[in-house]
């Protein structure tokens, strides 16, 4: 697996949460690799408070957090179908995993991953006994011991090999990288399955449809172009998104990041 990717697809005016917190990502233990995205790690100390939005990837992450005020916790968040906020303030602390689409079922054989889809859960919920991880993972001031103790976490989980995660997590894959898988149909297609074999496939390892997958990483590239563009020609990126047109892009950026593309890109496109 490559190093931990380097772009902010997903994050939300990124350059105002790096102004805000220091965010690293770190790649986990080599036996690891196949199921993870990364590690990401987050501290920050603000004499005001600030608000982090993200329009999350189509990944499980379990979260150990530390805010002021609060006992620190740990949480298995399933996919998030909405804009996601947080508010910082005070000092605190995130340590958080992000699992390959598809990666997270390898630890939890037994659990259909649409059933974690839009929830927050206790990590003693899904994973008893776990609660001591908790220090573990954000007690140390020494970032590598943080990186450490969450690879001791997920090894001691002992996840289970099983060719579907690799299929899920392939065929996410596919969808990020070729511009040319529009909708379900072709997908499938390609693959040689049948639609409805392939939403079964997805509800069970990954969370969420395919049709939903390929809609948000179309969202993400946008919010990307919107930020890093001088000037975006909306239609022509609609239509190398694979949209109808113009219209449809603009109702799906509008109903995930709550704002139109072109009010977004005026509000934190280059300067």
């Amino acid at each position: 697996m490559a190093a931990p990717r380097r772009d902010t697809r997903g994050i939300v005016d990124a350059a105002e949460l790096f102004a805000h917190a220091r965010f690293r990502r770190h790649e986990p233990a080599e036996p690891l690799r196949p199921y993870l995205e990364h590690y990401w790690l987050i501290d920050w100390d603000l004499t005001q408070p600030y608000a982090s939005h993200v329009v999350p990837h189509p990944s499980v992450n379990v979260v150990f957090q530390r805010y002021a005020g609060q006992d620190p916790f740990g949480e298995v968040a399933g996919i998030g179908l909405g804009l996601f906020t947080q508010k910082l303030e005070g000092r605190g602390r995130v340590c958080g995993i992000q699992f390959r689409p598809g990666g997270f079922r390898a630890f939890a054989p037994d659990r259909p991953l649409s059933s974690l889809t839009g929830q927050r859960l206790p990590l003693p919920e899904v994973f008893p006994g776990s609660g001591s991880a908790v220090a573990a993972v954000l007690g140390p001031d020494d970032e590598r011991a943080r990186v450490a103790a969450l690879d001791a976490f997920l090894l001691g989980l002992k996840p289970r090999p099983d060719p579907q995660v690799t299929l899920a997590t392939a065929l996410v894959d596919r969808i990020r990288a070729d511009r040319t898988i529009r909708n379900v149909g072709t997908l499938a297609e390609a693959e040689g399955m049948t639609v409805r074999a392939l939403q079964r496939l997805f509800s069970a390892y990954v969370g969420v449809g395919p049709k939903w997958i390929i809609l948000r990483y179309r969202i993400h590239e946008a919010l990307e172009r919107a930020e890093s563009s001088e000037q975006v020609n909306w239609a022509a990126l609609a239509a190398d998104l694979g949209y109808a047109d113009q219209a449809h892009l603009i109702r799906d950026f509008t109903a995930t990041v709550g704002v139109p593309p072109t009010s977004y890109a005026a509000d934190h496109g280059p300067a």
